[in-house]
């Protein structure tokens, strides 16, 4: 069953926590949209209760009927607002209109007269105008005079515009950045666990040390359980190393009898028709003890006690190597030669010669008959190298990956190798920090195996 792609833990946390805060901010606006609002209205009114207070202070009680005289200029002065129209009106104790506009007795729904110093807000229609209104009841003697001031909702409906629009762009600014620090708190958290998995990327069976950097409480316990999976896995690869060491160690010895037994009867006067069986025998025990040989090396290139570190030349390696294959039967035709010089490297001596015995053994099996095999070592400024390289077919450069693996072959390989010459050598490159490179002959077919290592740095003048 084919999996979707997974979805991202940063943004899971980011959404669980932003989804709280998108759903209060709404709710949040509307409280401040309305608190900001009323208080605007109110302010306002304040404006047209003093209108109304003015007129009150006007009012005459001191005869028989309430009288109010207002000049133009003070007439002027009440109505002026550079917004609204305003609108007043004095009424007496009976309801008749003593100063200001006599059609606010016209206001839908009608006011009802207010007692003696009480003040009431209100929302009106006049001639399908809407008003707000202010009314105050003033002492007049038995009953109360009413004033009445009324004015337009431009400015009011202006000024609600504003309040919702400012609200509204300062939530927008205010989840903005609430995202914003929503998201770097959530990738911050989420640090530890990264640089965990960082770590975890770079592990393999021949760097299992336990993890110990500093983590929050919560992941404490994650990294204790991979320490016990490390720990696990280090004693199954050290019991499967002891095993390959054990099992080539002890399939040598008999190998190496059985193949002296096998030289000798072909030395031993015998039928001539045995010859081709005793021929096949010592072939196939020489390979059964060079895949042991084999096994015993791979033990050892995964043996994470063996120090890498020494100071080593490779010219030394190759002419070990060089005087050792002299005393071999090379197949008929096949030429080995060897071109050196100083190539100073950190390294493990056995297992760089483990490494060049391969790849030689390697151009021996398949570069074909009458090949010439060339070894080469050298040093620049960034490594220190050796090579091997043969006029065989080689190994075109779609099948050379996998011929770095273990028990793979090119698909042109016509030799009767097991397949691990080239991984164990890979491997002990990788284990000292190097690399393994397989590429084109410098002329003419063949192929080019080159290991590069760090170069050794220089020894420390004398004194």
């Amino acid at each position: 069953m084919t999996q979707g792609p997974r979805s991202s833990l940063q943004r899971r946390l980011f959404f669980w926590l932003m989804l709280p805060v998108l759903a209060a901010l709404p709710l949040l606006g509307v409280a401040l949209y309305t608190q900001v609002q009323r208080s605007a209205q109110s302010w306002l009114d304040e404006g047209l209760e003093d209108t109304a207070l003015t007129l009150a202070g006007q009012l005459d009680t001191r005869g028989d009927e309430p009288r109010i005289e207002i000049s133009a200029t003070m007439d002027r002065a009440l109505r002026f607002d550079r917004q609204d129209d305003v609108f007043y009106a004095v009424l007496g104790t009976q309801g008749q209109v003593l100063q200001g506009d006599a059609g606010l007795v016209d206001l839908q729904p009608r006011p009802r007269a207010q007692q003696a110093g009480v003040t009431r807000y209100s929302n009106v229609r006049l001639r399908e105008r809407e008003l707000r209104l202010v009314q105050l009841g003033v002492d007049c003697g038995t009953n109360p005079c009413q004033v009445l001031v009324a004015e337009t909702l431009h400015k009011r409906d202006a000024l609600q515009s504003e309040i919702g629009g400012v609200v509204a762009l300062n939530g927008l600014m205010l989840a903005l950045l609430l995202g914003l620090a929503g998201w770097w708190a959530t990738r911050r958290g989420l640090t530890p666990l990264t640089d965990l998995s960082a770590e975890l990327e770079h592990r393999d069976l021949h760097r299992l040390t336990p993890l110990s950097a500093p983590l929050p409480r919560e992941l404490v316990p994650l990294q204790a359980a991979f320490n016990r999976l490390f720990e696990r896995l280090a004693r199954a690869a050290e019991a499967q190393r002891e095993f390959l060491a054990d099992a080539a160690h002890q399939l040598r010895t008999p190998l190496t009898s059985l193949q002296t037994e096998i030289e000798l009867a072909m030395l031993e006067p015998h039928d001539v028709r045995m010859d081709p069986v005793l021929e096949r025998l010592r072939q196939r025990v020489q390979r059964s003890a060079r895949l042991a040989q084999q096994l015993l090396s791979l033990a050892r290139a995964e043996d994470r006690s063996v120090e890498v570190g020494q100071r080593v030349d490779l010219r030394e390696i190759a002419t070990e190597s060089g005087q050792d294959w002299a005393h071999r039967a090379l197949p008929v035709g096949v030429d080995l030669g060897f071109e050196l010089v100083d190539a100073p490297a950190l390294g493990h001596a056995f297992l760089l010669r483990e490494l060049l015995e391969n790849l030689i053994h390697n151009a021996v099996n398949y570069a074909g008959p009458r090949a010439r095999i060339t070894v080469r070592c050298g040093h620049d400024e960034h490594s220190s190298w050796i090579e091997v390289e043969d006029n065989g077919p080689g190994i075109a450069p779609a099948d050379r990956p996998a011929a770095l693996q273990r028990f793979r072959r090119g698909n042109q390989a016509s030799g009767n190798g097991s397949g691990l010459g080239l991984a164990i050598a890979s491997d002990i490159a990788a284990r000292h920090g190097g690399r393994l490179e397989l590429l084109d002959a410098r002329e003419g077919p063949g192929l080019r195996a080159r290991l590069s290592l760090p170069p050794a740095p220089p020894l420390p003048a004398a004194a």
